[in-house]
């Protein structure tokens, strides 16, 4: 069985591919005129990333218990 510090590595690996999307979504903001969507899509990946911290957050508090 896999532990659940291996589970909050992967869920880590998740959020920085995420926070990498995110970065890209506001570089392409930058260049274009049509950043309403990329907008949109910079709101939506942000939350995603925090839930993905919080679910991170709680296997490691989960593994110490």
């Amino acid at each position: 069985m896999e532990s659940l510090d291996d589970l909050a590595d992967e869920v880590a690996a998740l959020e920085k591919r995420v926070a990498d999307a995110i970065f890209e979504t506001v570089r392409a903001q930058l260049r274009s005129d049509e950043s309403e969507g990329a907008k949109e899509l910079e709101r939506q990946l942000s939350r995603v990333r925090r839930s993905l911290q919080k679910a991170e957050h709680l296997l490691r508090r989960s593994e110490g218990d």
